[in-house]
């Protein structure tokens, strides 16, 4: 029963459900309005007025600067489910901002700035120590989001969340001063209770914790009191854009970030949420293949002032981010890191722009593993180009999916790739949930950015820039380590896929940037 009513209150929550609703919405509406007011004239001006606002939608979709194939999807929408794509559009499409929500905004990049701004001046020197290309890439994530390159900063690669689990107790146990969590998902369970034990027990000694986690991410996995449950315990806690029912209307973006900060010196992030399935304790798709990197040193400043910015923005409050700011690391390390975020609402796709950037100064080879391949036109271009010019392009995705929806659109764009001499692997044991690129033996990044665009354009995402750090190399054999545990994919086993189901991967398809 229980399992019955969580996969109803899944559906119910997600996107799709709100969609499946308001289209169960318009029929009802249609058949009363053919019974009633069929043989009135007040039917014309029901439809009259249903026009007018499907067209005003359809014009402030095309007046907002948002991509044009999510502009598209919607458009599609809007048209197709006369008048309930435009309430529809209301609830989950677009970024359009109260003036509240403005000023935070503008507050919140302001603290970035001043926190950030005078060490953003480094990527003149990348480029001397790594070449220009380095020092594009920087540049780009100084000048427009304030994310300055480090040196002086150690990493370590996690190819599984199994092998990240021991290090984060240690490093929790280690902290002295402020423990800093921000998650889409918590649920309760071996992972989270482990690290809310010691949070706890640290809390009680007078370190300071604080904890964020995402409202609709964990809405089936943390109770509505939660919050308070851990201000009980001496633990700090915000949730990011609660649900309101009938008084929430911009539930579309979310908070995808993964930060776990320790006294600003040691952090750590990728693809893991605080839950069982991504140390393998809780089976749900199979293996569930996951990536995390730890960072130790100068870079953890800059992940830290990202978290202190997102936690302000959530109380409306402002406060001195001067005392968290910890004493220099020694130097020695090899290679340069650059914690990056993104931000949906200043129509800048940060992660987007990391990823076109990697694969357009690709010479030998760009390596992805991603667990959704949902690509709007200019990453599309920029991998199948790549391929075309002899790049050796390479992606894994999960064979078993967590959505099966999102899976059909993911191989809708299998032979476009293919035929332009992309290699594509799924990876057999179960899902695979990294997001990683690793551009020839010298670039990598690891991170929260599905190759989706939800992640691309709607959420608050983070990762982390590599260059020529040793665990580049770590994620290099770990890509090819996952390509022999994975099938390829073949141009004419996608060419034999049966009519039908090609039709609806491409009706899936035009509905991609929804998903």
């Amino acid at each position: 029963m229980y399992q019955l009513m969580s996969k109803v209150g899944k559906l119910l929550f997600h996107r799709l459900g709100i969609m499946l609703t308001l289209i169960a919405a318009q029929i009802a509406v249609y058949v009363l309005a053919l019974l009633w007011l069929r043989d009135t004239q007040y039917y014309g001006v029901y439809w009259g007025i249903a026009v007018a606002l499907s067209v005003l939608s359809v014009l402030w979709i095309v007046g907002n600067p948002s991509n044009p194939g999510y502009q598209i999807g919607w458009i599609i929408i809007v048209l197709a489910l006369i008048p309930f794509g435009s309430l529809a559009y209301l609830l989950l499409g677009g970024n359009h901002l109260s003036i509240f929500n403005q000023r935070r905004l503008r507050n919140m990049e302001l603290r970035m700035q001043q926190q950030l701004g005078e060490e953003c001046a480094k990527s003149a020197s990348l480029a001397l120590l790594e070449g220009q290309d380095a020092g594009r890439m920087a540049a780009y994530l100084e000048r427009t989001v304030n994310c300055p390159v480090y040196g002086n900063t150690q990493t370590k690669y996690y190819p599984l969340g199994d092998v990240c689990y021991d290090d984060i107790l240690e490093a929790l146990e280690g902290a002295r001063r402020y423990i800093f969590i921000e998650y889409f998902i918590i649920e309760e369970g071996k992972l989270w209770n482990s690290v809310l034990e010691i949070l706890a027990r640290k809390a009680a000694q007078g370190v300071e914790v604080r904890v964020i986690y995402d409202d609709v991410g964990s809405i089936l996995t943390l109770p509505a009191n939660y919050p308070a449950k851990l201000e009980k315990m001496g633990i700090h806690c915000r949730v990011f854009n609660r649900l309101v029912p009938l008084l929430s209307l911009r539930q579309n973006n979310r908070d995808h970030r993964k930060y776990m900060i320790i006294d600003g010196q040691v952090a750590f992030t990728g693809g893991i949420n605080m839950a069982d399935e991504y140390i393998n304790v809780k089976p749900r798709f199979g293996h569930w293949k996951d990536t995390a990197i730890r960072l130790e040193g100068d870079a953890v400043w800059s992940m830290t002032v990202s978290f202190l910015s997102m936690w302000d923005f959530t109380r409306s409050q402002q406060e001195r981010f001067e005392p968290y700011c910890p004493p220099p690391a020694p130097g020695g390390v090899r290679g340069y890191v650059q914690p990056y975020h993104d931000c949906p609402w200043d129509n800048e796709p940060v992660g987007l722009t990391v990823y076109l950037n990697l694969i357009n100064r690709a010479t030998r080879y760009v390596y992805i593993t991603t667990p959704y391949l949902v690509i709007d036109y200019s990453l599309t271009m920029a991998l199948t180009a790549a391929a075309k010019a002899g790049v050796d392009v390479r992606i894994i995705t999960p064979h078993i999916p967590d959505k099966k929806t999102v899976f059909e659109v993911t191989r809708a764009y299998y032979e476009q790739l293919l035929r332009a001499g992309v290699r594509i692997f799924e990876y057999t044991p179960g899902f695979i949930h990294g997001k990683n690129f690793v551009v020839d033996g010298k670039y990598a990044t690891v991170g929260t950015v599905n190759l989706d665009y939800r992640s691309m354009f709607l959420h608050f995402e983070n990762g982390v820039l590599l260059y020529d750090t040793p665990t580049v190399a770590e994620i290099h054999a770990d890509f090819l380590d996952t390509q022999d545990k994975s099938v390829e994919i073949t141009l004419e086993a996608c060419r034999q896929v049966p009519l039908p189901r090609r039709l609806l991967r491409d009706a899936l398809r035009l509905m991609a940037p929804l998903l």
